[in-house]
Parts: structure tokens; C-alpha cells; sequence
């Protein structure tokens, strides 16, 4: 699962200011699919789903109390699924996309709260969830992802949440709480096999990304050794498993003879 938070830009992701540019942009691939007679999603948040992107603009923009004008106002968030986890959260768009939505509520929100440390639950953030079935310059069949765009205050706009922050957990001086998106990444990947009754690899998971990029030339190794050993676990046990199919046939050769 890659989990990413777009910097802010001049772009698209500029948000200092109005939303609406980033809420069309995540329109764009709807007038494509209704040209081909293919169904869209619309936007959707904790509770509801279907929503239209002016009530996503008119919420987020609203947010903003005590903000100033160059202040962030929201954060983007991508969430893409790889083909093996696509593959386990359905066989069609529809079934992905709810398995999706479910995610989001059920797993990633909560993690996003919680990661705050602030005693914040997925009530209290206001976001708004945009799934997409294509990716520009892919050629793979399997391509759903999701936008979120998550307003900078809570639901209830007294509190600045930022998930940008380089602070981690901190109680003393003007910032308190913080953000590790480290422990985010782990916890949203931890929640997704637990939801979908995932099994998976140890070259597939986040803590092996993460080694293989940031840690050490020794930790790297030892976590080389634990794909090795890991590997060679799967594959014994397939052996045994096809072992043990190989004799249930014979058995049955065995008893249709005898009779």
C-alpha cells in the first residue's frame, strides 16, 4: 500500500487558499467513464457517500477559523493500493471501490486521528474521499486509488491538524502532539491485512521499504535474512500442501481400484 501526502504547490495542491481547483482536478477522470457509458464515483466522507464536489468546496473552505491567509487550509493524501492487495479487495471496480470506502473509514481515518496524539477520533476529522480507477502513464488493468482532501482543522474548527509536521508526540512549548507518519504508514498497512484477511510477504511490507531505503548496511542485511528465511517457510510449506494433495489423490486412486 503507498500512502503519500502531495507538497503543497502552485499547482493543483496550492492550499492556502479555496479548494475548488483541487476538487476539479479530481473530477477529471468522471466525464471519460460517463463518455463510455461507465459509472463514476462520487465523493464521499465517513457517513455519507455520493456527495457533489460543491458541498466538498463549500466544507472545506468553510473551515478555516483563526487560519491566516497564507496558512494551509488542507492536505491531499494518495492512497494506492498494489495489484496483489487490489486483487484481494475484489474482482470488480464496484467490489474495490467499497472495499476502498471501507478502508478509509474503518482503518486509515482512525490511524490518521489517533497519529495526532491529540485524543482525536475519525469523528472529528472533516475529509472527503475521491476514488479513481485509472492512473496516466500505466498500462495495468488494475489501477483504483484514492484522493483525500482532509481540511487542516477538525470537525469541530478549533483544532490545527497537520500531517506535515515534523514534530512527533511532543507536550511541551507552543505545538503539542505532532505527527509520525512512519507509525501511520505501519499502522495502515497492519490494518489493511487484518481487514481483507491478508497474507503478506516481508518484501511487501512497509518495514522492508523502509530498511531497505533508510536503515543501516547492517540492518539492512539482517533484513535480507528475514526475506530468505521467510521465503523459504512459504515455500516448504507449499511443498508440504502439494504433498499432502498429491497423497489425498492417490488415496482415492487406491480405494476406486480396490473396488
Amino acid at each position: 500500500m503507498n500512502i503519500d501526502f502531495p507538497p503543497p504547490s502552485n499547482g493543483i495542491y496550492n492550499n492556502a487558499g479555496s479548494s475548488r481547483r483541487f476538487a476539479a482536478y479530481l473530477e477529471h477522470e468522471d466525464l471519460e467513464r460517463m463518455e463510455k457509458g461507465i459509472y463514476t464515483e462520487g465523493f464521499f466522507n465517513l457517513t455519507e457517500e455520493n456527495l457533489y464536489k460543491s458541498q466538498v468546496v463549500k466544507d472545506i473552505d468553510n473551515n478555516k477559523a483563526q487560519l491566516l491567509k497564507t496558512d494551509a487550509k488542507f492536505y491531499a493524501i494518495h492512497i494506492s493500493p498494489s495489484v496483489k492487495e487490489l486483487q484481494a479487495m475484489g474482482t470488480t471496480e464496484e467490489e474495490q471501490a467499497e472495499a476502498m470506502r471501507r478502508y478509509i473509514r474503518k482503518v486509515f481515518v482512525p490511524e490518521y486521528a489517533k497519529n495526532f496524539n491529540k485524543g482525536l477520533s475519525s469523528e472529528d476529522i472533516k475529509f472527503y474521499g475521491k476514488i479513481h480507477f485509472d492512473r496516466s502513464r500505466s498500462n495495468n488493468q488494475n489501477n483504483m486509488h484514492c484522493h483525500i482532501i482532509v481540511s487542516r482543522k477538525d470537525q469541530a474548527n478549533k483544532i490545527k491538524l497537520s500531517p506535515l509536521t515534523n514534530h512527533r508526540n511532543t507536550n511541551k512549548g507552543a505545538i503539542k502532539g505532532g505527527f509520525n507518519r512512519t507509525y501511520l504508514f505501519q499502522q495502515a498497512e497492519e490494518g489493511f491485512d487484518e481487514l481483507f484477511n491478508y497474507e503478506r510477504p516481508i518484501d511487501e511490507s512497509f518495514e522492508y521499504y523502509n530498511t531497505m531505503k533508510n536503515g543501516s548496511f547492517i540492518e539492512q542485511i539482517k533484513m535480507e535474512d528475514r526475506t530468505t528465511e521467510f521465503m523459504k517457510s512459504v515455500s516448504y510449506t507449499v511443498k508440504q500442501l502439494t504433498m499432502q494433495e498429491k497423497q489425498k489423490v492417490e488415496k482415492k486412486q487406491n480405494i476406486k481400484l480396490k473396488r
